[in-house]
């Protein structure tokens, strides 16, 4: 006689399963547990089976010594920033997720990257949320290069189906648009829940491991910023994407996990009628490149991952008409200037009863962190409430701590590096980031301690 299908009850909001049914779940969510059937395929067997995974060589514990070292092969895209981000191209064979807002841009980029590997591969577009004439149009507006007879477009929601065309078609690189609209036979729950968004993010993983093919999948964001969907999906898959949206045409493509490279490097974009961009010299955009000096600008240099990148900060300063000045910031924490105004106040006796205005050239978006950028905003705020000009060949950097001093900021000799290779003759840098080497670049290095010392250095 046949054995029963062994149950499992998964929790639909954070996909935790139990043996039997219960009330609560350990994440505190009432009534959110599902019945779920296990199918074969989620057996031992099926997946010891699969290249990359835990048990797939079997033959128990083995030395150091006699396991075979194999290197991760490489291919690049010809996308830059993606290779930047993904430590040097795609890692063959693996399985990657890349998230973000609405209209960020992902279906655009992997439109571009899905045609330009088909130049030398099978590859396939699986759209489960658009119709095939839709992608067509895609490919035709941004005027990509493609091979006809390796490009192939599906429109399927299952998880099964997409993997036989996969096999059918001896599909080397494929792109999964979205895990939460797919479906697979093998978990209960409607698209996009916890156990159906696990289940197939396994299976196509599972697939591509034994395979060696190279995926990516498209995942939808909650209104926290995060993917939706249960946290174990993080865990299945090699690495994890995430392109920020600025107020602008600016994306940033982040990696918050690879398993095959480093997750500090930071990939720049730009999005037009072209598609995403990639943006060699960031420096460039966020920089006015504007000839004429004025007051209420200063050029400072900060670090996006393990880039370094050269911003301008404009200030306008205009006498108020209502009772209660206006502070209006566009990409930079309103907390910050708040605290620097008050800095002015304590230390230098700064009145400041005036409408202020501050902007970041190239709609970037300054994280909270990046304190290096408090002596450019308090000079560029000087500048146009006093009326005096900071040359454009001037680059100041540096931390204001609450009692006036200057703080130091790290990485400050590849800053530095970077202002000088971009022709700024003064950089103004802490005190205690100041290194010999620095002195070799062809700028000079002017070190200040205090608020104090800086603002007669600048006038």
């Amino acid at each position: 006689m046949a054995k029963a299908p062994k149950m499992t009850f998964v929790c639909d909001d954070c996909g935790q399963d139990y043996p039997r049914w219960q009330g609560q779940c350990r994440c505190g969510a009432w009534n959110s547990l599902v019945e779920m059937r296990l199918s074969a395929s989620k057996s031992s067997t099926s997946r010891s089976s699969v290249l990359g995974y835990a048990g797939a060589v079997g033959g128990g514990s083995k030395k150091l010594s006699e396991v075979e070292s194999v290197e991760a092969e490489k291919r690049l895209t010809e996308i830059g920033e993606l290779d930047r981000v993904l430590s040097g191209g795609l890692t063959t064979g693996s399985v990657n997720i890349i998230s973000g807002d609405p209209g960020a841009g992902k279906t655009t980029l992997l439109s571009d990257l899905v045609a330009r590997m088909s130049q030398s591969m099978a590859s396939l577009y699986c759209t489960a949320e658009e119709s095939l004439s839709q992608f067509k149009n895609r490919v035709n507006r941004l005027k990509l290069n493609y091979n006809e007879d390796n490009l192939f477009l599906l429109s399927e929601t299952s998880v099964e189906a997409i993997i036989e065309e996969l096999e059918a078609k001896q599909i080397k690189f494929a792109v999964i648009d979205s895990i939460q609209a797919v479906v697979t036979d093998s978990a209960n729950g409607s698209p996009g829940s916890p156990s159906q968004v696990k289940t197939a993010a396994q299976a196509f993983t599972q697939y591509c491991k034994k395979n060696n093919v190279t995926m990516f999948i498209i995942a939808h964001v909650n209104k926290n910023n995060e993917i939706a969907g249960p946290q174990t999906l993080v865990h299945i898959v090699d690495s994890l994407l995430h392109i920020d949206t600025n107020d602008g045409q600016i994306r940033t493509l982040r990696a918050n996990k690879n398993r095959f490279g480093d997750v500090d490097t930071v990939g720049i974009f730009r999005m037009s009628e072209r598609g995403m961009l990639s943006v060699d010299n960031p420096s460039e955009i966020f920089l006015s490149g504007s000839t004429t000096e004025s007051p209420g600008s200063t050029i400072t240099c900060i670090r996006k991952g393990n880039r370094n990148l050269l911003l301008e900060i404009q200030c306008l300063t205009t006498e108020t008409e209502s009772e209660f000045p206006q502070r209006v910031c566009v990409g930079l924490n309103m907390n910050r200037i708040k605290m620097l105004t008050g800095i002015l106040r304590k230390h230098t006796k700064t009145k400041i009863y005036h409408d202020t205005f501050f902007n970041i050239v190239g709609g970037l978006k300054i994280d909270e962190s990046e304190t290096c950028i408090d002596l450019a905003l308090v000079t560029a705020l000087l500048s146009s409430l006093n009326d005096f000009v900071v040359p454009r060949t001037t680059c100041i950097m540096g931390e204001l701590s609450l009692n006036g001093d200057v703080r130091p900021i790290d990485s400050g000799v590849p800053r530095v590096k970077e202002a000088a290779q971009h022709g700024f003759t003064e950089i103004f840098i802490p005190f205690r980031n100041y290194h010999k080497t620095m002195e070799g670049l062809g700028a000079k290095i002017t070190p200040v301690k205090t608020i104090h010392e800086l603002l007669e250095l600048i006038h």
